[in-house]
Formats: C-alpha cells, sequence, structure tokens
C-alpha cells in the first residue's frame, strides 16, 4: 500500500493552465518513481524514452 505524505508549501505549484505540478521536493519525499514523467523527476525517469536512466 502506498503511503499519503501531506502536502507542504514547497511541494507544488500551479501551472499557467491551472495545473498542479509537484516538485522534486514532494517527488523526493513520496519515495519512488510512478514513471508518468513528471517534470520534476528526481529519479531519472525520462518520458521521451519511457524508460529510467
Amino acid at each position: 500500500m502506498k503511503k499519503i505524505v501531506p502536502l507542504e508549501e514547497g511541494d507544488y505549484y500551479l501551472t499557467p493552465e491551472g495545473y498542479r505540478c509537484f516538485t522534486e521536493q514532494y517527488l523526493l519525499k513520496r519515495g519512488y518513481c510512478c514513471e508518468s514523467g513528471c517534470r520534476h523527476c528526481p529519479y531519472g525517469f525520462n518520458n521521451i524514452s519511457l524508460k529510467k536512466k
């Protein structure tokens, strides 16, 4: 089961389109890569090639 990580200041920002974009800070706290091509992925997942570096 995946743990729920409460959001804190600096964990995300809103894009001009109104979407929530998670920061590297939050993704590291979450503790795993979801392999969805997150913009600030600290785990080296490359959405273009769909694999981890």
